[in-house]
């Protein structure tokens, strides 16, 4: 038998590791996700949610921490979590997509996007939980509480995108760039949620989760699509050059 080089234990090494790591990271922010919501509808978060809101008001509940640069410019980063500026986001990088013929990668950031919102949007009818009470809030809003909208829909478009764009780069560090740009992004949309009292903490965390979570989920179906187009590609080119 003919002994494996190290190239090779390598490429049995990730043959192996990589989908255990995949479905782990499916699977544990969305258990993650249920544990909150259990922990939620059973109001046990209560002094949690409660402490940190509390934390980020002077002694007037309608007064944020911060000199008043700061309330603005979380008014700023809060906008980039917005529907509006999502959707325009979306459509003009699947514009930019299809221009190129990626299909696949347009139809994963459509499917995540639209997923995405109508999952939000269903679990906050089912939850049915109340915005904060306890402190005023600095922007409107109209919607129920749980899970957060921008947390979830800013992890699963701008995860979606630094996926994309990451998987351009040829270097790792580049790589690693911009998957942490788009996780610090969405990290500071979910915070400016909570710094304006419209979402609970465990509203963002609720969020985060299900949104990471479903980003890669249709990450993973795109690349299998990919893989499973490519491949019919490949041997439909062999066929004809046989004949």
């Amino acid at each position: 038998m003919q002994a494996l080089n190290p190239e090779m234990w390598l490429r049995l090494a990730r043959r192996e590791i990589v989908p255990i790591a995949i479905l782990l990271g499916i699977a544990v922010p969305v258990w993650a996700f249920v544990e909150i919501a259990e922990e939620v509808g059973e109001g046990e978060t209560r002094w949690f949610d409660e402490s940190i809101l509390l934390a980020l008001r002077t002694s007037d509940s309608a007064d944020p921490i911060g000199p008043h640069w700061v309330e603005a410019s979380i008014m700023d980063i809060t906008a980039l979590g917005g529907f509006a500026v999502l959707a325009l986001v979306t459509l003009m990088a699947a514009g930019y997509l299809l221009a190129r013929k990626r299909w696949i990668d347009a139809l994963m950031l459509l499917v995540a996007t639209i997923g995405g919102t109508l999952i939000s949007e269903g679990l906050k009818v089912g939850f049915n939980r109340p915005r904060p009470d306890l402190v005023a809030h600095i922007v409107e809003t109209t919607s129920m509480s749980f899970p957060s909208g921008h947390a979830m829909l800013s992890a699963v478009t701008y995860l979606t995108l630094g996926a994309l764009i990451a998987r351009t780069q040829q270097k790792r560090s580049l790589r690693g760039y911009v998957i942490g740009g788009a996780i610090l992004v969405t990290m500071l949309i979910g915070l400016t949620r909570i710094y304006l009292g419209v979402h609970w903490p465990t509203d963002v965390l609720g969020g985060w989760c299900l949104g990471a979570s479903w980003a890669l989920l249709c990450w993973v179906a795109a690349t299998w699509l990919g893989n499973r187009v490519a491949g019919m590609t490949k041997r439909s080119g062999s066929s004809i050059l046989q004949e």
